[in-house]
């Protein structure tokens, strides 16, 4: 233990805990607390939730799961009369009929305090209203004679509003000496500036040095980066830990004049097109870890997708683990079988080729007295795909291993899939990575990987496949522009339709083509229903299609393209007081 006057030790522990896992993740607690001793600290902290691993949705509604996590708090709550450092931890906490998402810190063999979180955001992925009631703005909890605030995630990421607290003025008000956050807080492009920004806000307003502690790992279609900071109350940054990695880092802050300081450890950011290559390789390896696959499986098909697909899946679990099946027909070049073969020997995965003639023909000769005297159209393309997909999926079962799906966010956006057959598999890690990006990510990862990452150095996807112009190989002499505008226009159209939600007028005000824009918006509606019975896949963008998206797949509301009415803001006025009047009277 240090002298209060000095030096107050904190450990924060950014680790990957995993969902439902509660006797795993209070595993975690142990050798974390060990190292924090062995340092010195006073406290020792865990991300948001840690306990039941986050988010946990509707299983934190479970009787038995609150029972669980309480016995594990309480549990790891008596291993703390030791004398080692105290403990905050997250984990759900029921009190007077009430849940709520707390902290408890832990320290002297008991539970010293309790704090709950006072703000639940209830959008994008966030429910929590619907899980939790909201807790009242506490003061500060007390360790080792210091007085430290503990707002959770959403407590810091807005100001006192009608429907807000501000807590962290709460505490400064109420005498807190450093502010502890910890958060739940999943990666997308250009977050770590949006949380930096937060966090400047919040030390600004209260004077205070602030710890935002984040989680790491994969849950489902959400990736934690971790990338936990600190700020001095100078706003200078006072640490910085990496970034989609887990780190135990023991921060030692000194009293000065000014309030409590650090210099820690400064790890660098990674963010950008680096930020959402690792974040598909984190995704892809803890829902294949966490699931308990023994390895993946997918289609190579000597295009840009499924090569940028088995470049992340070495990367997350190793060549040994991944297995790549070249599924050719008629319509398959031989520059395509080539490509193929060399992505597969400088991945280092098993590959194989399963010509699928046999099966497409026997499917055709099935079907041949159902559709005579009709013409041959898209239903012949799409029974290669289903051909393809049905032996994926054999493959799968027979040898345990999941099948990745390779499309990207620009085909789910139009529906440039086939149900049933390219769509077929368990994980997609590029689902929310737009086309454009494939082709940038590619390239890149010839010149980069990330830390940690399993693959090999080096160009790995031929620059062939980045540079030929991208085909589905279902019909002769086919490119992908013979059924879509060119990507960078599709792209850019689908950014402002998707993430923005602009209005069909304001696009075409922006200088696209009008009938460009009404047939893109039209794909990008009827095709929920496929992206409804989509593999789940990495969230990488503000708005994925998923957890962010929610659009009903019934739905006859179709943007006009023209000019929005300015609202009649008197028949509002009026409609008021006739209200008005009627109630009074």
């Amino acid at each position: 233990m240090t002298e209060r006057a000095e030096e107050f030790v904190i450990t924060l522990a950014q680790l990957n805990p995993t969902v439902g896992d509660v006797a795993g993740n209070a595993a975690k607690v142990r050798p974390a607390r060990e190292k924090a001793r062995a340092e010195g600290a006073d406290l020792l902290v865990f991300p948001e939730l840690f306990i039941t691993g986050y988010p946990p949705e509707d299983l934190v509604l479970k009787p038995a799961f609150q029972s669980a996590c309480r016995a594990a708090i309480e549990s790891l709550a008596r291993e703390t009369a030791d004398g080692g450092p105290a403990v905050l931890i997250g984990s759900p906490w029921v009190e007077d009929g009430k849940l709520y998402n707390a902290f408890a810190l832990l320290d002297e063999g008991r539970i010293v305090a309790l704090r709950y979180k006072a703000n639940l955001p209830n959008y994008g992925v966030f429910d929590e209203k619907r899980l939790f009631a909201p807790g009242p703005a506490a003061g500060p909890v007390t360790v080792r004679g210091i007085r430290v605030g503990v707002p959770i995630c959403e407590d810091i990421w807005l100001e006192e509003s009608a429907e807000y607290e501000n807590v962290v003025e709460c505490l400064a008000e109420t005498g807190a000496e450093i502010i502890v956050v910890p958060n739940g807080s999943p990666y997308a492009r250009d977050k770590n500036d949006v949380r930096l920004s937060v966090a400047v806000a919040r030390v600004t307003e209260s004077g205070l040095p602030l710890i935002y502690l984040n989680q790491i790992g994969g849950q489902d279609e959400l990736v934690f980066d971790g990338a936990s900071f600190a700020l001095n109350a100078d706003l200078s940054v006072a640490a910085q830990l990496p970034a989609f990695e887990e780190s135990i880092t023991t921060l030692r802050w000194r009293k000065t004049e000014a309030g409590w300081r650090c210099n820690g450890p400064m790890a660098p950011v990674v963010d950008g097109d680096k930020g959402d290559y690792a974040a598909c390789v984190l995704g892809l390896r803890d829902y294949v870890g966490k699931n308990g696959f023994p390895g993946v499986l997918l289609g190579v098909s000597g295009g840009i997708d499924s090569a940028l697909c088995a470049a992340i899946a070495v990367d997350a679990l190793g060549a040994e683990r991944v297995r790549g099946v070249m599924l050719p027909f008629r319509y398959t070049a031989q520059v395509s079988l080539d490509d193929a073969a060399k992505l597969a020997a400088a991945l280092g995965i098993r590959y194989e080729v399963l010509p699928i003639a046999q099966a497409v023909n026997g499917f055709e000769a099935i079907l041949s007295e159902t559709f005579k005297g009709l013409p041959r159209d898209i239903t012949e393309e799409n029974l290669q795909a289903r051909a393809r997909g049905t032996l994926l999926m054999a493959i799968s079962n027979k040898s345990g291993a999941m099948v990745v799906t390779t499309g990207n966010k620009s085909e789910m956006s139009v529906g440039y899939a086939t149900l049933y057959g390219d769509m077929n598999g368990g994980f997609n890690p590029i689902k929310d990575i737009y086309k454009t990006e494939v082709f940038r990510l590619s390239a890149l990862r010839n010149s980069w990987k990330p830390e940690g990452a399993l693959g090999p150095s080096g160009e790995v996807i031929p620059v062939n496949i980045i540079t030929r112009p991208p085909t589905a190989e279902l019909r002769e002499n086919q490119t992908d522009q013979d059924s879509l505008p060119p990507y960078e226009v599709l792209d850019a159209i689908l950014e402002r339709l998707v993430e923005r939600e602009e209005p069909l007028a304001s696009i075409i005000a922006a200088g696209f083509d009008r009938d460009v824009v009404m047939r893109i918006d039209r794909l990008l509606n009827i095709a929920e229903y496929k992206r409804r019975q989509a593999a789940p896949g990495v969230k990488v963008t503000e708005k994925n299609f998923g957890r962010d998206r929610r659009y009903p797949i019934t739905n006859r509301f179709r943007d006009k393209g023209e000019a929005l009415p300015e609202p009649d803001e008197k028949l509002v006025a009026r409609a008021g007081r006739a209200s008005a009047e009627v109630f009074e009277g």
